[in-house]
């Protein structure tokens, strides 16, 4: 049947209305859903990738495409789980393309913040020569969520995070309205933490940072 078929035809047979009301609640109303717990969902899409793994494997870029142009989030997270594991340590130089699209496509903190870290945050890794481009041009945007993903996309970088990055993105920022932005900064600054929590400190104690941000880089420290 292939794999977006057989996706579809398991979302279907497990839908709950719900829940499906419920999560679109919970998301403002922003998406629709089929109503499937978390734990539901992956497990059926498991099944369907473990029986089209080749196709899978030979076109995820152009399945994650198929499944974020879906009107359901299901497909969507579905999209972004494919792009996490066949792209992972493989991405191809144009992939920042497509990286792009799912950030400013279907647009909400659940899809945003899973691509700025695992792909977008990947993507740069694999290739650091693209990241003062690439970081430059999501920041210098007019779009909040890829403003949101140059700031966050080293959540998973641990020591490896390039401070005076991650500081300077905090302050180019700072005066942000955004209620997503102002929580991006104090996560970025929260987990860097893990790592220095005196630099994170004393940054934050010079930064004049709005309020938000400040209570949530320091709320661990």
């Amino acid at each position: 049947m292939g794999f977006i078929a057989d996706l579809e035809k398991a979302y279907t047979a497990n839908a709950n209305a719900e829940y499906a009301v419920a999560m679109a609640n919970y998301m403002k109303g922003h998406f629709s859903f089929y109503g499937m717990k978390t734990d539901v969902r992956r497990s059926l899409y498991k099944q369907a990738l473990e029986a089209n793994k080749q196709e899978v494997k030979d076109n995820a870029r152009e399945l994650a495409r198929a499944l974020y142009a879906k009107t359901e989030r299901d497909y969507h997270y579905s999209g972004i789980e494919i792009l996490m594991k066949e792209l992972k340590k493989k991405f191809r130089p144009e992939d920042i393309g497509l990286i792009e699209h799912l950030i400013v496509t279907h647009s909400w903190w659940d899809s945003v913040d899973t691509i700025a870290k695992y792909l977008l945050g990947g993507y740069l890794q694999q290739f650091p020569q693209e990241t003062e481009k690439v970081i430059e041009r999501f920041s210098n945007s007019g779009n909040m969520w890829l403003n949101r993903s140059a700031i966050i996309f080293q959540l998973g970088y641990k020591k490896e995070t390039d401070e005076n990055l991650l500081f300077s993105e905090c302050l180019k920022h700072k005066q942000s309205k955004e209620f997503f932005i102002q929580k991006a900064i104090g996560w970025a600054l929260r987990e860097y933490a893990k790592v220095n929590p005196h630099a994170v400190k004393t940054f934050v104690e010079n930064a004049g940072l709005k309020p938000l941000s400040t209570r949530e880089a320091l709320k661990n420290i």
